[in-house]
């Protein structure tokens, strides 16, 4: 899937090659912590891992997903500083360890290469076809990555993503059960909304350094309303498209999710410049994933 830019990562402005404080090698680890976009790295693991132990995997296939997951999601955070190390360093963007001196671009490479084979191997342990669901996946965030992302097509990459890795948990997992229909159509609304909430925070440099992907094209003010939008939509297919009931638990949630996502968009109209769109918009997020995680017995069927 891809890994959207960290937003923590986006805001120092310290000076470029500016000495930092401990030896090379910890600085050289801590710029590949912060290239490796993890915050969202996490997210999206942590989720794989969520759902997988939710449908009842099993320790061994969940820890497989969670591997899996973890090498294509560092690979693609390194791969995406390593492609745009080039145009970083022509714009000074200093909150990137490349242009900061922390971390060599060839570094990064080996480092993304060395992680997409990890990948490779743990998520073909899953199995060949989940395997191969997932190796699409992340072949998806890797062409985010190349170049995707500066059209307006940039959405792309992360809904089909997001909805393949749902289906890729549901596979993974012993027995002969499928995804349900609504699955991948809320995992792709979910990372439709991410995509979106996730570039807010970083408009301004992403358009300086010539990415022009839809959010760009859109503007702050709508796109901070088109990203809770599309998340509560998320929401919504969970709550209802499953055949049970909601519980009360499922009810709650939603509802906090649809106020966080109301919130997120008239903040977006009213505060455009705000940091509270994107703020509520991943929590709009995270709650769909709980809401995803309450609905497991509904999530993986017989087929």
């Amino acid at each position: 899937m891809p890994t959207p830019p960290d937003p923590a990562a986006g805001h120092g402005r310290g000076a470029p090659g500016r000495p930092g404080a401990g030896p090379h090698a910890l600085r050289g680890l801590g710029g590949l912590a912060v290239a490796s976009h993890a915050a969202p790295t996490a997210f999206v693991t942590v989720f794989a891992g969520a759902l997988s132990a939710a449908i009842g995997a099993g320790a061994p296939t969940t820890a497989l997903v969670v591997a899996a997951v973890l090498a294509g999601q560092l690979s693609v955070g390194w791969s995406n500083d390593w492609l745009d190390s080039a145009r970083d360093l022509a714009v000074g963007r200093s909150d990137k360890p490349v242009v900061q001196g922390v971390v060599r671009a060839g570094t990064l490479r080996a480092a993304a290469l060395t992680a997409l084979g990890l990948c490779v191997v743990a998520s073909l342990a899953t199995g060949v076809v989940p395997g191969l669901v997932h190796l699409v996946a992340v072949a998806g965030a890797w062409a985010y990555n190349a170049g995707i992302k500066a059209t307006v097509w940039s959405w792309v990459p992360y809904a089909v993503s997001f909805a393949l890795l749902a289906v890729f948990v549901v596979l993974a997992a012993p027995g002969d059960r499928v995804p349900a229909g609504w699955v991948a159509l809320a995992a792709g609304l979910l990372g439709c909304g991410a995509h979106v909430a996730n570039t807010l925070p970083d408009l301004d440099d992403d358009v300086a350094t010539g990415v022009r992907g839809l959010p760009h094209r859109l503007g702050r003010r709508r796109s901070s309303v088109l990203a809770p939008l599309v998340l509560g939509a998320a929401v919504a297919v969970v709550v209802l498209a499953p055949t049970g009931s909601p519980g009360v638990a499922a009810w709650t949630v939603g509802a906090l999710a649809l106020v966080a996502a109301a919130a997120a968009g008239a903040l977006g109209v009213l505060r455009p410049a705000s940091r509270a769109p994107f703020v509520l918009s991943m929590l709009v997020a995270a709650l769909c994933v709980v809401l995803l995680v309450l609905a497991a017995p509904e999530v993986a069927v017989a087929p």
